[in-house]
């Protein structure tokens, strides 16, 4: 394995390592951004939750709310989701004009159904010009703020989409392009196709193509850029209950040992960090309610209990936390069993698309309301 990272440059960006925190619908807020930096490089890059462009240009409160960064957050990454060029460039023009984000990220990998149901989503790259129109329209707004674009391998095993995806948004001025390798119609489940990465790789030549799909451990991470020569990881399910794992990649790419993973006792420590840095960004009620879905994470494969996991599950106040934390075996190792997959899986299943969505890949036109949606998905 190399000693160093490839080199991995995003516009005027230096990123390294080349590690790159995906954005999550509910999860990448500002505190676990934090959380993971604080382990991790801060030259590596964190991408907030998904913000629609649509929301933007109708100055959705919600969505203003959401586009929060800390002080030394640098650069500031935001994943920006439309699917009309017309409100892409007019969100990324407020973005860029109001100095709201160095980065701006599209997204073109959500295989939910509410999405794909109307071509927006994983669904819309096979409309081939429509999705070079708004990489375009998007590149031309941002000016010198890069734009980068993330994406599946297509549709299902008959319509895929990467490639023409790759050289479309390489084609159009994009600094970066991310593969989530798998379809849409995977979902979640079974296994990421990583040779589709080398395809990209070979296909994409000018600039930077980042791999995404079963980066579990550090391990991964290195396999993974060696068998596809792709120049950084995008890390999304990997680091749920697991912020410290962008620590491991740091060692790992630099070429020194890894650390091993933390005990029950760091565990509550890092938990109990979550905790203060999201009352601190959400207010006590609302930041506690929003990290009741991370104690499940924390504590995958740890001897703790039902009755006292149930009890982690529902906690109102840091107050209670930190009595839970002392009820704690804190001496207990790592476990093996926290290794592997995290957080959603589910089962592949047909993709449900508009109706004759696939007669003509290169037909421009807009999806109807397929942008009606709130941000963070």
């Amino acid at each position: 394995m190399p000693a160093t990272t490839p080199s991995l440059r995003i516009g005027p960006y230096r990123v390294e390592p080349a590690v790159v925190l995906a954005p999550m619908a509910g999860i990448t807020n500002v505190a676990f951004r934090q959380l993971c930096r604080e382990f991790g490089s801060p030259t590596s890059l964190y991408v907030c939750e998904m913000i629609t462009a649509r929301a933007v240009v109708e100055r959705d409160a919600k969505t203003m709310e959401m586009i929060t960064f800390g002080a030394g957050e640098f650069p500031r990454s935001m994943q920006l989701y439309g699917v009309d060029p017309a409100t892409m460039r007019e969100a990324t023009k407020i973005i860029v004009g109001e100095g709201l984000a160095d980065h701006l990220d599209t997204n073109w990998g959500c295989p939910v159904p509410k999405v794909t149901r109307k071509g927006g989503g994983a669904a819309l790259p096979y409309k081939r010009r429509l999705f070079q129109d708004i990489i375009a329209a998007t590149v031309d707004a941002a000016g010198d703020t890069p734009v980068t674009a993330k994406f599946r391998i297509g549709i299902d095993d008959e319509h895929l989409t990467f490639l023409d995806a790759g050289r479309i948004a390489e084609g159009e001025g994009a600094k970066a392009v991310a593969l989530h390798a798998r379809t849409a119609a995977q979902r979640y489940s079974g296994t990421a196709d990583w040779t589709r990465i080398a395809e990209l790789k070979q296909a994409v030549t000018t600039i930077p193509v980042l791999g995404n799909g079963d980066i579990f451990c550090a391990e991964d991470a290195l396999r993974m850029i060696a068998e596809t020569g792709c120049d950084g990881v995008v890390v999304g399910r990997g680091c749920l209950g697991r912020p410290w794992l962008f620590g491991e990649l740091q060692a790992a790419f630099r070429g020194g040992p890894i650390p091993p993973g933390p005990n029950l006792g760091k565990v509550a420590e890092i938990l109990h960090r979550h905790a203060l840095l999201l009352v601190d960004h959400l207010g006590p009620d609302k930041g506690i309610r929003d990290l009741r879905k991370h104690m499940a994470w924390y504590f995958k494969g740890f001897p703790v209990g039902s009755e006292l996991r149930r009890a982690f599950a529902m906690v109102d106040t840091i107050t209670e936390i930190e009595d839970l934390i002392g009820k704690l075996d804190h001496d207990a190792p790592f476990p093996q069993d926290a290794e592997g997959p995290r957080g959603r899986q589910g089962s592949p299943g047909k993709v449900t698309l508009p109706e004759g969505w696939l007669d003509d890949p290169d037909d421009p036109s807009i999806p109807f309301a397929a942008d009606v949606m709130h941000s963070g998905g």
